[in-house]
């Protein structure tokens, strides 16, 4: 089923996705590759254009199994619809979050260090992984 309008919803959304700096094996992208493939515009093979082609009838084709069928296209546009609400923040920004939970009183400095962690943590070498490993086992305080 091609439907040219969701293939390029799709490659749209494909290059705005963020890569994930942490996992770069496992790619998101790849997966919505998938689903545009499934409603991009197929090419047409020789043998539908031979010409014995026409003059022998094949039987008609069985019915795909469930689990092979191709997805419904208004169904699919709500998939999209929920992707693109990701990548522009609707819920961050429909559901504020208050500064006090960002800044618990026990740790106030926890979710930044968390974020300074998670920027680092792509950019360290092998050594620096292990070194980092060891300090959260051994605490000197």
């Amino acid at each position: 089923m091609a439907n040219p309008k969701i293939a390029k919803h799709y490659a749209r959304l494909i290059s705005l996705w963020p890569k994930d700096a942490l996992r770069p094996t496992v790619s998101f992208q790849s997966t919505l590759q998938y689903r545009a493939s499934q409603f991009s515009p197929a090419p047409t093979t020789a043998t539908s254009s031979s010409p014995n082609a026409s003059s022998n009838p094949s039987p008609s084709p069985s019915p795909a199994p469930a689990s092979l069928s191709k997805p419904d296209p208004k169904a699919e546009l709500l998939n999209i619809n929920a992707l693109y609400s990701l990548l522009e923040n609707r819920y961050s920004k429909r559901y504020p979050i208050s500064p006090r939970l960002l800044r618990p009183t026990s740790n106030p400095t926890y979710y930044d260090d968390l974020i300074a962690e998670l920027e680092a943590a792509p950019t360290r070498s092998w050594f620096a992984r292990k070194m980092e490993g060891w300090k959260r086992m051994i605490r000197f305080s």
